[in-house]
């Protein structure tokens, strides 16, 4: 079943409590990322544990291995149920988060939804997107990550790959038909997701600056349940 994480890249409490209000009772899953993390710490945490929800803390960890264990045993402390790193940091490094124990799930960041073909050729004249992703996809498989974080244009390709392999996947750059892009280059919509198996959407935007939050959540959920009901209705 695919489910649905609602980024709650806002600036300040009020407005991280006003939308969970509004989506209580809709949506389980909310990521705490870079801008409310960096404003409001552990506080903008227990705010989304305080309304049941659970913690996605997307800060793309990304430094030396011992740096990072460290890093994923705090969130733990923290009592978030997922945390972000850069599969470009490594084998040592994604190893040494890996072993942290108990820990939060490891999500591991492959390329940016933002970044277009030409961005990656600074690694290589010849660097393309899809073998950057496979190749970080399986590193983050092999050395313990809990799901792989992709576009969703790449998810297909990833399983096509790997059909051996229990990969999970994380997408942003999700967006209903005819929503504004954003700084998002490649992209799907929620059904095209769902008819995937996708298991986590990230969707900030269309659901968050929608007039209405709680109706945008439930309109993509059921885009969801009708792309792909048997895949829901087994769940």
């Amino acid at each position: 079943m695919t489910q649905v994480i609602v980024a709650l890249d806002v600036d300040s409490i009020k407005k991280q409590e006003d939308l969970l209000k509004s989506l209580h009772g809709t949506i389980v899953w909310y990521k705490v990322g870079l801008q409310l993390f960096t404003a409001h710490g552990k506080r903008a945490v227990d705010i989304v544990r305080r309304h049941g929800g659970k913690v996605f803390l997307d800060l793309k960890l990304h430094d030396i291995p011992q740096t990072v264990a460290h890093a994923v045993r705090e969130a733990q402390r923290l009592g978030v149920d997922a945390v972000s790193l850069h599969l470009m940091g490594g084998a040592d490094m994604l190893r040494a988060a890996a072993e942290v124990m108990p820990r939060p799930k490891l999500w591991g960041v492959t390329i940016l939804t933002s970044m277009a073909p030409k961005d990656v050729k600074i690694f290589s004249p010849s660097a393309k997107i899809p073998s950057l992703v496979k190749s970080l996809s399986k590193q983050g498989w092999v050395g313990g990550a809990d799901a792989t974080i992709c576009s969703p244009q790449e998810v297909g390709m990833l399983k096509k790959a790997f059909p051996h392999l229990d990969m999970k996947f994380v997408t942003p750059g999700i967006r209903p038909k005819g929503a504004a892009l954003n700084d998002q280059n490649r992209v799907m919509t929620p059904g095209e997701a769902a008819k995937l198996g996708i298991d986590f959407i990230v969707v900030g935007r269309p659901i968050t600056h929608a007039p209405d939050p709680r109706k945008a959540a439930l309109d993509i959920l059921a885009e969801m349940k009708a792309a792909a009901p048997k895949a829901l209705d087994k769940e």
